[in-house]
């Protein structure tokens, strides 16, 4: 089996100044892959190269053919902007599906059964008709998942998507996340502060402070010098 996606002796940056090196990882249909790390470490930059928003300087990311042909669906911190946007929850989730359409200028009928079907998979279809910006905070995070699926159920890459929630609300995207990873295998990458609930919820760590410290599973990293130290730190 081939990896959805990989990095090979990976280095990040910007204007040739290095941000995050010496990264190796692979990401099977399945994998659950947590990326922790003090701010700057690298995580972010990490995440862009993986998405294709930013080139690697040296190494290689690969990504599954049959992923290229759809997209990588991307669940991004929210700005106050985006918290904000005008439109229908609707509307939203749809726009996942814009990669796909190419220059059509409508949606098919499929990707309207798609966002539709998302929209019923995470529990939002009665709110369908609802301005975004007037949902909750965990409202919002349901929709922007759904969006994410639209681009593909193959791999999901969430960015600190916990944050902001209250309890019972993080609680519930946690539980959505894992039933997408657990039953409909989707496999995900997540950038995380929220280390305690991580070390429950993800199967493989990678830990990066410029480069990798730790890359394994969730049982070997809990047993490390690193998590030690980084828990210690967390306290």
């Amino acid at each position: 089996m081939e990896p959805l996606i990989a990095c090979k002796d990976v280095s990040l940056g910007y204007e040739n100044r290095e941000v995050a090196n010496g990264i190796n990882l692979e990401v099977y249909p399945g994998d659950y892959l947590c990326i922790v790390g003090e701010n700057g470490s690298g995580k972010s930059t990490l995440v862009k190269g993986l998405i294709g928003l930013i080139r690697p300087l040296n190494g290689q990311i690969i990504v599954d053919p049959a992923l290229k042909e759809e997209s990588i669906g991307y669940l991004p911190q929210q700005t106050a902007a985006q918290k904000d946007f005008p439109a229908t929850v609707s509307e939203v989730v749809i726009s996942g599906c814009l990669k796909r359409r190419g220059f059509l200028p409508f949606y098919s009928k499929k990707e309207k059964q798609q966002a539709e079907k998302n929209m019923e998979r995470l529990g939002i279809k009665d709110i369908g008709k609802k301005c975004y910006r007037e949902l909750s905070g965990g409202q919002k995070q349901r929709v922007l998942l759904a969006r994410a699926l639209c681009a593909t159920d193959k791999l999901l890459i969430l960015d600190e998507p916990v944050t902001g929630l209250d309890p019972s609300a993080m609680a519930e995207m946690y539980q959505l996340i894992r039933k997408l990873n657990e039953e409909d295998h989707v496999a995900i990458i997540m950038v995380s502060h929220d280390i305690m609930n991580i070390l429950s919820e993800a199967k493989t760590i990678l830990h990066l402070k410029q480069q990798p410290l730790f890359y394994g599973s969730v049982s070997d990293y809990k047993k490390s010098e690193v998590s030690r130290c980084f828990l210690e730190v967390k306290k």
